[in-house]
């Protein structure tokens, strides 16, 4: 359990260099900003975002099983536990949402250029959301789009805590069997997908940290069981062989 929680506890600070740095700069959104790269962060949230969170776990559970290729039934487990560990987060997110009730950037602003009260703003419907910035045209169509969809509340993030999630599982999981282009590939999308958050005016940095650590607890005790239920997540001995086969071809 020490060795699971050190490894993704190093993801997780990974993961949150980059919200602490712009916490402690004072770093604050504005509207406003546009071009290729927000519009790809905009897809990189979109990954995220139902109905296409659906397909992107579906793709990542898929993945992950055939990465460790255990039996049926320890495979079957390990689905389990890890859909239980993305829905859990899901559901605290929500649980902590309607506890906190901390409104998003782009509310404040709202507040501050259209005169819509905070407090107001989340009994409105979302099509009278979009209205309200119809005018203004410094800011992206689908941007718009996306703040009359995501009328929630801010803290935590859970598109980071989805993210952040499955990236955590591939530190748990994926590491020990030296899937490490994989696990890199995961973080970098979720470090995207998180900092997508923060610049959409989706997100205040700490929603993504506090969102980050949640993941992490819930991605630890995942990866125990998965370690206690599916068996060792080291590499078999019988595919030390196949590994070393593989670097020695890559060298010649």
């Amino acid at each position: 359990m020490l060795e699971i929680a050190k490894r993704t506890a190093l993801g997780a600070l990974l993961l949150s260099v980059m919200p602490l740095l712009i916490w402690l700069s004072g770093w604050q959104w504005q509207p406003g900003a546009s071009g290729p790269g927000l519009r790809f962060l905009f897809w990189m949230t979109e990954t995220v975002t139902r109905p296409w969170g659906i397909l992107t776990s579906a793709i990542l559970c898929a993945w992950f099983l055939w990465c460790l290729r255990f039996r049926l039934k320890p495979a079957l487990f390990l689905l389990a536990i890890m859909i239980t560990a993305i829905v859990a987060g899901q559901y605290t997110k929500s649980w902590i949402k309607t506890l906190v009730q901390e409104p998003r950037p782009y509310v404040l602003w709202l507040e501050k250029t259209h005169g819509v009260p905070g407090d107001r703003f989340y009994q409105l419907d979302r099509q009278v959301v979009e209205r309200l910035v119809a005018d203004d045209n410094h800011i992206p169509l689908w941007l718009k789009r996306h703040w009359a969809f995501e009328t929630g509340f801010a803290f935590p993030s859970g598109h980071t805590m989805f993210a952040a999630s499955w990236a955590l599982l591939g530190v748990g999981l994926l590491w020990p069997r030296r899937h490490r282009k994989t696990v890199a590939l995961l973080m970098i999308w979720a470090a995207a997908v998180m900092g997508s958050r923060v610049l959409l005016g989706m997100h205040w940095p700490r929603d993504l940290l506090v969102a980050t650590w949640i993941s992490w607890m819930l991605v630890t005790l995942a990866t125990w069981l998965a370690q206690r239920l599916c068996g060792p997540l080291t590499i078999p001995p019988d595919e030390h062989q196949e590994i070393a086969q593989r670097e020695e071809e890559k060298k010649s």
